[in-house]
């Protein structure tokens, strides 16, 4: 071998030993003691570099157990870093790593709670002098294979209020053909094991120039009690647990700003659930599930292909304070963290100044959010209403809702669909289309058994009124037209049925009824009503007159507490628009059907208390038109007490009763004995028995009253009296009797009219005078008004005159009699008593020449008979001369005066003397009570058999009084006055 080639040999095998030697042990280990010594100038914790390996014939280097921390707690470590360099970077002008594996990667990643994170504090780097940025081309860099193995990072952060504390571990990621000056993506795989058995994996593609990437990301079953505490911090809300998974395809662009695309992304949220901090549960959810998704960051846009939601359970509570329980958890916002001041040498916008936007920017733009398919299944949610008192609670659910075609734009129609069990009957199935711009929709709407009940603890603030029971059933078409102003069209049919409502002072019924149908409902909001039908099936209501003449339907009011005069009045409402019309309200009733219906009427004035009832009440009403003046038709019959009919027939024009109505009212048979208490305390007396008929018929013209009032009572008996103090101070037995006729029956019949307009008319007070004044004239002038009855009103049927000294009748008295009997006769309840009367004035001188005409008669009869001649039947039938008389006027004399003629009259002629004896017996009996009253006795006869025999009237109708004596002189005749009583 030559000497040049050896030893040109020799120094390529010196070279190659020391290259070996530099290589293999020289340079690494200075290497690695300048690796360690820079750690630990520059280390805020220790840090050791293990070893370093390097082969400088295949240009690969190992770094074995490199340790940032505290033994046992480091924050940055590794097990072993593999570099493997191609020898053509050194003259292709970039660093080409042919592969790379990082083996048992151990990171810490720790905020503490000022928001300092370790790793920016494990070295004490010096300071540089700011140097202008320089657009400059990235580092020649490619690697053809870049691999970690076994990784484990721990996270922790100790800003928020429950600190976050979770490990990452089993983290394996692969880099496949990376360039940075290539526009070449590089394939790239990561996958790591998250806290609670949660997996994470992302594959995809990255390029450095530009920075661009996509790729697919995947998460599953991501445990968000790990990451909760900052919701928790945005809001007072507790997680019990709760799983996320999703999946999903992106494109990612930072070459001009941030260009972030999703597509083809689902997610799933399982077992959520969610409590208040206080322990009460907020929002239970069994699952939900988004699939075809996407998001498109720079046109702001999110697109929900379909959502399929199931057995979401969620509280909502209105509190005392009248806040929502999720709006006060809502409400609440953390702090604002300190934003970093800008130096001296930043420029800063002024307030004035817009800021620069770049082209395209759409930062501004509101997001796009569009909901393509939706179907939320078995919801249920508990609402709790805590202001009024008794709280409410309400179920809903089972709940169903499908939304179709949500675009937050609003410019096209979503279709909803929504179905719910509505307590323990009720439901709702509501479905239809809803445009948010411009605000927009129609929908079909059914209600059934929705439970009134829920609205009783609104109303007992209110009225003293119970909700027994009640149930809302409708099916409704709702068009939304507008919201500024708001406007809308409702139509279809609604029904009450059960209703029940209970006075809870008085403790009983006040209104009810079975059903209540309302068909043909049209309504335009906001001025305008259209019912086609109203169909009322067994209702019923009380009305009660309080003892304080109060009534039921007063007292249903809460009296409420007046404001202290500090208490500042509420804000009154705000006016109307001017550009508002002011249209009036349309109203519009096609009929009222009512089928058998009751009340009852109770009048605890009264003392007993007047209680009547109706039953079987039944008709209609016709077409009720506020815009027309048409009269509607009315046609109700019903029952008072079970048995009497009483009909309401006619028209009027509810809306303007003074331009039109015809009314007429009809009871029949109607048993007073219900109106004892009314007669007892207005007459005095109660009502035995009797039945009452009454029409009313009431017209109304333009303002103009024309009533005609009959009231017919049949067979009125009057109970026993009545203290009373407002009863009239008047014979009412009496009354009754005038008024009744032959056949029991009072027959009134009472005529009204006025007008309306005036405000100082008044109907019902006119018709109860006229009552009164019929009874009070029947009362004081009975016989006038019994002469009413037969033509002879203008006489005085109240007395008989006689001729003095006279019992018998003549023509006039007669003529009198005649009359009285006639109108008896129509009166049969009557009875007629006569009082026989004499006056001595010019009856007493009469009295005595009958009497002493008479004596005569007596003694000559007498004297025939004791001498044997034949005699008459009667001693007035004697015929006696006037030698006779002065023969037998001193006996006469003796025997009735019970003296002896004075002596003083022996020296008078016989003619004289006679005289004197004469009218000394004549004065005697002037004045004597028995002839008087014997007169009076035949007087009173003379009438009674003339009305008995002559006028056909009922002898036991005529009653004979006790006899008196009167000084009363009429027209030169003594009167006999008669009475009149019923029976």
């Amino acid at each position: 071998m030559p000497n040049g080639m050896k030893r040109a040999l020799i120094g390529v095998m010196t070279a190659l030993i020391v290259y070996c030697l530099l290589g293999f042990l020289i340079l690494p280990g200075v290497a690695e003691r300048v690796v360690n010594q820079q750690l630990a100038k520059y280390a805020t914790v220790p840090a050791r570099l293990e070893r370093i390996e390097f082969n400088p014939f295949t240009l690969n280097l190992r770094l074995h157990n490199l340790h940032l921390g505290e033994p046992d707690a480091e924050q940055l470590a590794f097990e072993r870093l593999f570099v493997d360099l191609d020898w053509d970077s050194l003259w292709s002008r970039s660093l080409h790593f042919s592969d790379i594996e990082l083996i048992g990667p151990n990171a810490e990643v720790l905020f503490d709670i000022d928001g300092k994170l370790n790793l920016a504090e494990l070295f004490e780097l010096p300071s540089n002098e700011d140097t202008p940025a320089e657009d400059k081309e990235p580092l020649a860099l490619r690697i053809d294979r870049l691999q970690l193995a076994g990784g484990r990072v721990h996270f922790a952060d100790q800003r928020t209020q429950e600190p976050i504390d979770f490990l990452l571990d089993s983290l394996e990621f692969e880099l496949l053909n990376f360039a940075t000056r290539s526009d070449d993506a590089a394939d790239a795989v990561l996958v790591a094991r998250g806290p609670d058995g949660s997996r994470i994996k992302w594959k995809g593609q990255l390029n450095l120039s530009p920075v661009t990437s996509t790729g697919q990301l995947e998460i599953n079953g991501l445990a968000l009690k790990t990451f909760w505490p900052y919701v928790r911090d945005m809001a007072p809300l507790a997680l019990n647990e709760g799983q996320l998974s999703l999946k999903t395809e992106y494109q990612l662009d930072l070459s001009k700003g941030t260009s972030l695309q999703l597509s083809d992304a689902s997610a799933t949220l399982a077992s959520l659930s969610i409590d208040s901090l206080h322990g009460q549960p907020l929002l239970r959810l069994e699952q939900a599930e988004i699939a075809q998704a996407s998001l498109d960051l720079p046109k702001r846009q999110l697109t929900l292909g379909q959502l399929r939601s199931q057995a979401l359970e969620s509280w909502l509570i209105r509190e005392p304070d009248g806040q929502l329980n999720w709006q006060r958890l809502l409400a609440s916002k953390p702090e604002p963290q300190p934003q970093p001041q800008p130096t001296d040498t930043e420029e800063q916008p002024t307030q004035d100044e817009p800021k620069p936007t770049q082209e395209g920017d759409t930062s501004d733009q509101p997001w796009r959010i569009v909901l393509r398919d939706a179907e939320l299944r078995n919801y249920q949610l508990h609402l709790a209403d805590n202001v009024p008192e008794p709280n409410v609670e309400l179920e809903l659910g089972p709940l169903d809702l499908d939304v179709r075609n949500f675009d937050s734009r609003g410019t096209a129609p979503m279709e909803l669909k929504l179905t719910t069990e509505v307590g323990k009957q009720g439901s709702l199935l509501a479905e239809g289309q809803l445009t948010l711009t411009p605000m927009q929709g129609s929908f079909d709407v059914t209600l059934t058994g929705i439970d009134l009940r829920l609205a009783q603890p609104y109303l007992s603030p209110f009225v003293h009124l119970e909700l027994r029971s009640g149930q809302l059933a409708s099916q409704l078409a709702v068009e939304l037209t507008g919201v500024e102003p708001l406007a809308f069209h409702i139509g279809g049919s609604a029904e009450i049925t059960q209703l029940h409502t209970l006075d809870t002072i008085q403790d009983r019924d006040l209104m009810k009824w079975q059903s209540l149908q309302v068909s043909g409902l049209d309504y335009s909001y906001p001025n305008a009503l259209q019912i086609e039908k109203i169909d009322l099936n067994q209702p019923y209501a009380r009305f009660i007159i309080n003892p304080d003449l109060t009534t039921n339907i007063n007292d249903l009011l809460v009296d409420k507490p007046s404001a202290s005069p500090n208490q500042e009045a509420p804000p009154s409402e705000a006016p109307a628009s001017p550009e508002e019309p002011n249209v009036p309200f349309a109203l519009r009733i096609g009929g009222i059907q009512i089928a058998d219906g009751s009340a009852n009427f109770s009048d605890l004035s009264l003392r007993p208390p007047f209680i009547t009832a109706i039953q079987d009440l039944g008709g209609s009403i016709g077409t009720l038109d506020n815009r027309q003046h048409n009269a509607a038709s009315v046609d109700i019959e019903g029952k008072v007490d079970r048995y009497a009919p009483v009909s309401i027939e006619g028209s009027l024009t509810p809306f303007e009763p003074l331009q039109s109505l015809d009314i007429t009212t009809r009871f029949r048979q109607v048993e007073l004995t219900t109106l004892s208490p009314y007669s007892a305390k207005f007459a005095g007396y109660r009502i035995r028995k009797g039945r009452l008929n009454l029409d009313l018929h009431y017209r109304i013209q333009q303002g103009q009253l024309n009533a005609e009032n009959e009231v017919v009572l049949e067979e009125l008996q009057l109970g026993e009296k009545v203290d009373s103090e407002q009863a009239v101070d008047l014979p009412v037995r009496l009354a009754v009797a005038l008024l009744k006729d032959s056949s029991g029956t009072i027959a009134l019949k009472i005529p009204v009219q006025g007008d309306l307009k005036n405000p100082q008319f008044d109907v019902v007070p006119i018709i109860w005078q006229t009552l009164r004044n019929l009874v009070v004239r029947a009362a004081k002038s009975p016989f006038k008004f019994l002469g009413g009855l037969v033509g002879r009103e203008q006489a005085d049927l109240s007395q008989i005159l006689f001729l003095p000294g006279s019992s018998e009748l003549d023509s006039r008295a007669r003529s009198k009699l005649d009359a009285l009997a006639s109108a008896l006769k129509e009166r049969p309840v009557l009875r007629l008593e006569v009082e026989g009367m004499s006056a001595p004035a010019v009856d007493g001188a009469l009295l005595a020449e009958q009497w002493l005409e008479r004596e005569y008669q007596q003694t000559w009869y007498k004297v025939l008979q004791r001498r044997g001649d034949t005699v008459p039947a009667d001693p007035s039938m004697l015929e006696i001369g006037e030698e006779e008389r002065a023969a037998m006027l001193e006996g006469i004399y003796r025997s009735r005066l019970q003296q002896q003629p004075p002596a003083e009259w022996q020296s008078l002629d016989a003619e004289a003397r006679t005289r004197q004896l004469r009218q000394a017996i004549l004065s005697s009996r002037e004045t004597s009570t028995a002839l008087l009253r014997r007169l009076s006795r035949a007087r009173a006869a003379s009438i009674k058999d003339y009305l008995v025999d002559n006028a056909g009237l009922a002898a036991d109708r005529v009653y004979l009084l006790d006899t008196s004596i009167t000084q009363t002189v009429q027209d030169g005749g003594v009167p006999t006055v008669l009475h009149l009583e019923a029976e």
